[in-house]
Parts: structure tokens; C-alpha cells; sequence
């Protein structure tokens, strides 16, 4: 049996009420693993200027993988204004931790499985089993910006004939993001997406982009996805623009094998699939790369609910289930995933978003009896 070392960072808010449940799971599970625990969240930032410690980073160098419970992000002027006094107007700009972990540790691709239980009366439809890969360290989320634009930076935008239009807005009155792709990015993305839809008999890959009008990197998204296609023949490729989807995902969900998507349009209709099967409270996501995992639940730190253990945590154990497959406990995590249906199918315990009065760490408690008794 191989000994794991597992990074564990609550972070903020229901993150720590989650990922009590989490613990319960893995007990029960029984890997033989190592927790490590690690600094990230809203705290640090006030206290440090860094919601991710430099030697949260050098703990995760030293572990197999991560579980990661919640996270709270807030734009830059509420950041700053929260700021321990003696650290403002010391140069402390707010950056996502978890974005800047999908980077550093080039985790490129994220899985969000969105498959709806028999039994949750949230469900938009019982047939829904959908699974999207969105690309993790690209696109609009590389944080390529620029505030204010300064005259060296338009003369250079000024080269291409349609920002000529922007070159007299006031300095303060304009400002760019980039939207960045690289082939090895788009090819490495879509390579995922068909590869898993290989291994688990899905019959389509659909690339969700806008080539119509964002004309280069929805471009080279799609044209990569069409050679690539070439060398699965037995899986249809989909093309369909990002706001069409979001259409098509209403109205027949049910269709779809596996979605593929750049970084912000894959963020999107994530949560949109995510409310399909009963909201963020089910929606697990694996953020992975090529030695390194972080799996985590989708849903945000829920301040408000903090310690109150109100909230459901399926979401944490259908990524905790991710975590064991990526680990290659894939019976464990056939099991866990069966246990977590079996809670949902008999609605017995549940918390108050699918209509009970059960808390956080009971619902993990049903499932790890679930698990025990298969």
C-alpha cells in the first residue's frame, strides 16, 4: 500500500465545514495518507499581504496532491481596504490563490463532472451526465492586464487597425485584458477531453468557443480540435459557440458526453451544468496537470454559513472521489461515488437545500455508513 502525502488547505468560510466532511470520508476509506495542513484564504491576505504564503507553496512540493476546501476572492479595492493597516500603500496587490495555483503548478486541465443523481428532487432533468474540461492556466484568466495604458503601450496596440478608435480615450478611461492561447495549450486541453471520452465510451466532444468573432484564439482552439478528431474516429467531434450552448444546455442537456472549452468559457458553462444537477452544492471539480492534482468543490466560502455546518457537502465528497481516482484508488472511489448516490436516492439525510434538516457532517456520516456496509 503506497503512502500518500495530502496537502489540506480549508481555506475560508464552509471551506473548513466541508472539509471536516471530507475527513470523515477519507477515514473511512481508510487510504494511508498523511494530512498535511496549510495556509491559504482571506485571513493572510489581511494579516500578511499573501492569501498564499510562500511556505504554503513549498508544502505542496512536498505532497502527492491537495484537497482544498473554499476559497474568498474580492476585487482589489475591497482587498485593499481590509489590508492589516500597517501593510497598505506597500505595493500589496490581491491575486486569486487558486488561479495563481493552477499556474504555478501548470495544473492545466479542469475536470467538472456534472452528473445528476436519481433521487435529487433539484435535478433539471435525471439523464443529465455531462463532464466539461475547461483549459486552467490561459485564456482571459492568464492576468495579462493593463491599468492605465500608458502611450508606449497604445503606440504598440496601435499597430493593429481597430484599436485605432481607443488611441484618444483619457489614460484613467481605458483599460485591457488580454486573451491569450498557445496551441500546446489548446492541443494539450483537447487531448484530455477526447482521451476521457475514449476511456469511458462517450460518443462526442463538443469545443465550446467563438470562432466567428474572436477570430484567432477561438480559432486555433477549433482548428486544433479538428485535426485532433481525425485520430478518434470513433467519437464525433460538436462545434457550437459559446452562447448557443448555454442555450443548447437547457434545452437538451441531456445530449451531451463531454464539453471542452477555453478558460472563461469553460468557467461558464460549468456553473451553468452545475445548476442542471442540482447547483454548486454537487459540483466537484479535479484542477490537474501533468505530476500534480488539486481537487476541490466549486461552490465559494459562504461567509454567512461558516461553522454552522449547514451546508451540503457532496460537492467536497464527489471531489474527494476524484481525488482517489486520480490517485488510482479507483475502487475506493467506484464505492464512494455509489455511497454518495445511495444518500441521495433515499433522501434520508440531507441538508437544507434539498429540503432537510440535516447537518453538513451527518450527511458524510450517512455516506461513510453507506460506504461500509457495499
Amino acid at each position: 500500500m503506497t503512502k500518500y502525502h495530502i496537502a489540506w488547505l480549508p481555506g475560508d468560510g464552509v471551506g473548513n465545514d466541508v472539509m471536516e466532511a471530507a475527513k470523515i470520508i477519507l477515514d473511512t476509506v481508510d487510504i494511508d495518507a498523511e494530512y498535511i495542513p496549510g495556509d491559504v484564504g482571506w485571513e493572510f491576505w489581511k494579516k500578511e499581504g499573501d492569501p498564499l504564503p510562500e511556505r504554503t507553496i513549498d508544502l505542496l512540493k512536498d505532497t502527492d496532491c491537495c484537497l482544498f476546501g473554499a476559497i474568498t476572492s474580492k476585487p482589489n479595492e475591497e482587498a485593499q481596504k481590509e489590508l492589516d493597516p500597517s501593510l497598505k500603500d506597500k505595493g500589496f496587490v490581491y491575486s486569486s490563490p487558486i488561479v495563481r495555483l493552477r499556474q504555478l503548478l501548470n495544473l492545466h486541465t479542469n475536470l467538472r463532472p456534472c452528473k445528476a443523481f436519481e433521487g435529487n428532487p433539484l435535478n433539471y432533468r435525471d439523464d443529465i451526465d455531462l463532464v466539461v474540461f475547461r483549459e486552467n492556466t490561459e485564456g482571459l484568466y492568464a492576468g495579462v492586464e493593463f491599468f492605465p495604458v500608458n502611450k508606449e503601450m497604445r503606440n504598440a496596440f496601435n499597430t493593429h487597425p481597430k484599436f485605432k478608435r481607443f488611441m484618444d480615450v483619457p489614460e484613467n478611461d481605458l483599460a485591457i485584458s488580454t486573451r491569450i492561447f498557445t496551441r500546446k495549450a489548446c492541443k494539450n486541453i483537447l487531448t484530455q477531453a477526447f482521451e476521457y471520452a475514449k476511456k469511458h465510451n462517450r460518443k462526442s466532444v463538443t469545443v465550446v468557443e467563438k470562432p466567428n468573432v474572436i477570430r484567432e484564439t477561438s480559432g486555433m482552439m477549433v482548428e486544433e480540435a479538428r485535426k485532433l478528431a481525425k485520430t478518434y474516429p470513433t467519437i464525433d467531434l460538436w462545434e457550437t459557440n459559446v452562447d448557443a450552448m448555454t442555450m443548447w444546455l437547457v434545452k437538451n442537456p441531456q445530449d451531451y458526453d463531454v464539453l471542452v472549452a477555453s478558460n472563461m468559457f469553460g468557467d461558464i458553462v460549468s456553473d451553468l451544468s452545475a445548476q442542471l444537477i442540482g447547483g454548486l452544492g454537487f459540483a466537484a471539480s479535479g484542477n490537474i496537470g501533468d505530476e500534480y492534482g488539486l481537487f476541490e468543490p466549486t461552490h465559494g466560502s459562504a461567509p454567512k454559513y461558516a461553522g454552522k455546518y449547514k451546508v451540503n457537502p457532496t460537492a467536497m465528497m464527489l471531489s474527494t472521489k476524484l481525488m482517489l481516482d486520480w490517485l488510482g484508488e479507483t475502487d475506493k472511489a467506484s464505492k464512494l461515488q455509489h455511497a454518495i448516490a445511495e444518500n441521495i436516492k433515499q433522501g434520508k439525510v440531507n441538508t437544507y437545500d434539498l429540503g432537510g434538516n440535516s447537518s453538513t457532517l451527518d450527511v458524510a456520516k450517512d455516506v461513510a455508513r453507506l460506504y461500509e456496509e457495499q
